[in-house]
């Protein structure tokens, strides 16, 4: 019974801040994302869920230092966000079809390069070709995979350094 009467506590908690702050953290979360919008709902939702996960220690309403805390949380998310991009590698638009002079042997070119490719992965060890696996069709950290194959990182990162220097040559050569 006890869980229930938290729970609507909680749940009043947070219904409180956002009547209160709702809007002037909307505004305040626009004007530093430049009005993008989806950006800005990310954030106001990432801001009230740190809300909701710190709200014991969330500080109290009725000095205004809960407002406060909840415009720091959501512009440290927007400096986050902006580092993030920036750390990002700058995509670069591929040249068209023309721009290479293609013709329409490209899905000739394509299927040899996957036979290519598959007959380069087949002649790699199980061990290489698990942990390529893992690493990029799994999606999945070496310190995540060293431990399912409770091995070290730096194994797994070994492998996959010599896994794709193995298909780079194969591929390359052929």
């Amino acid at each position: 019974m006890t869980c229930l009467a938290n729970d609507n506590d909680t749940d009043t908690r947070i219904r409180e801040l956002l009547a209160a702050h709702g809007t002037p953290l909307t505004r305040f979360v626009h004007g530093l994302t430049n009005s993008h919008r989806q950006t800005a709902e990310d954030v106001i939702q990432e801001t009230l869920l740190r809300a909701w996960r710190h709200l014991d220690s969330l500080p109290p309403d009725s000095d205004g230092r809960s407002r406060r805390w909840l415009f720091t949380v959501a512009r440290r998310l927007v400096i986050d966000e902006a580092r993030r991009r920036q750390a990002r590698p700058v995509e670069v638009a591929t040249q068209t079809d023309q721009e290479y002079g293609a013709t329409g042997d490209e899905t000739a070119d394509t299927a040899i390069a996957n036979e290519a490719l598959r007959q380069a992965v087949g002649r790699l060890s199980a061990d290489h070709r698990r942990v390529l696996h893992e690493v990029y069709f799994r999606d999945r950290t070496a310190h995540e995979v060293a431990a399912d194959l409770d091995v070290p990182v730096g194994t797994v990162r070994s492998r996959v350094y010599y896994a794709l220097r193995a298909l780079r040559a194969a591929v390359t050569e052929g």
